[in-house]
């Protein structure tokens, strides 16, 4: 048997031309997943799809779907979390630097920042809500005590941050929504801390006053109550 003849070399710059095809695909996957979120496919919180279908869906392999997931977690867009999946955790990459920048902060400092945002939150959703924002409100409030009382931290911790954002979307002040988005991962945290692993009945917040305060239109009542759950000492 004649044997067959070696590979001829590849010709000069080949390697280089393919990785800068690799580049482009990815920087292609990473732009088209960006405008996936901002345009609110995947709204904040919510999980991405999985690689296998992201891959079908783009029309790129999984090693280039994995590459611009990883680049857009590094940039604080996204967060991968342990056996749960990839969930959107902000809309932007400046609100990513910010959450960055919040993952490195103290406990103490981010229930501070918390306090900012709630408190002016909570007053303005008091003066600006529409019936239609004391409806989500109702309806995330309603969600976050069967949360509680099923015992289930990640399901509270997700139910909590959605009644905040209700309460952010009542406000209208769309800078205001989007700075608070930008700490969400380090919210998340906060949340998780103050109740502790097993939901104990003694560190439960109820916000039902908060919520009959804005639906009231009760500006510096619902000022009060947001300070109130937020107190650092």
């Amino acid at each position: 048997m004649t044997p067959s003849a070696a590979s001829p070399p590849a010709p000069a710059g080949q390697s280089g031309t393919s990785r800068r095809s690799r580049q482009t695909l990815v920087r292609q996957a990473i732009d088209s997943l960006r405008e996936q979120i901002a345009a609110g496919d995947w709204p904040l919180g919510t999980r991405i799809p999985t690689e296998p279908r992201l891959a079908e869906a783009l029309g790129v392999g999984r090693n280039t779907v994995r590459e611009a997931v990883r680049a857009l977690v590094h940039a604080g867009v996204l967060e991968c979390r342990q056996g749960s999946g990839t969930y959107v955790i902000s809309t932007d990459e400046l609100a990513g630097a910010v959450a960055r920048r919040c993952a490195t902060a103290e406990w103490r400092e981010t229930v501070e920042v918390r306090r900012a945002f709630e408190v002016e939150a909570a007053r303005l959703a008091a003066q600006r809500r529409t019936p239609a924002d004391v409806a989500s409100l109702d309806a995330a409030l309603a969600d976050r005590e069967a949360a509680w009382r099923g015992g289930d931290l990640a399901r509270f911790v997700d139910a909590d941050l959605t009644l905040h954002r209700a309460i952010m979307a009542a406000a209208h002040n769309v800078m205001l929504s989007e700075l608070y988005d930008s700490i969400g991962a380090a919210m998340r945290a906060t949340v998780a801390e103050a109740v502790g692993p097993d939901l104990h009945p003694d560190r439960h917040v109820d916000h039902a006053r908060l919520v009959a305060a804005i639906r009231d239109g009760d500006p510096e009542r619902a000022a009060r109550e947001a300070a109130a759950y937020l107190g650092t000492d």
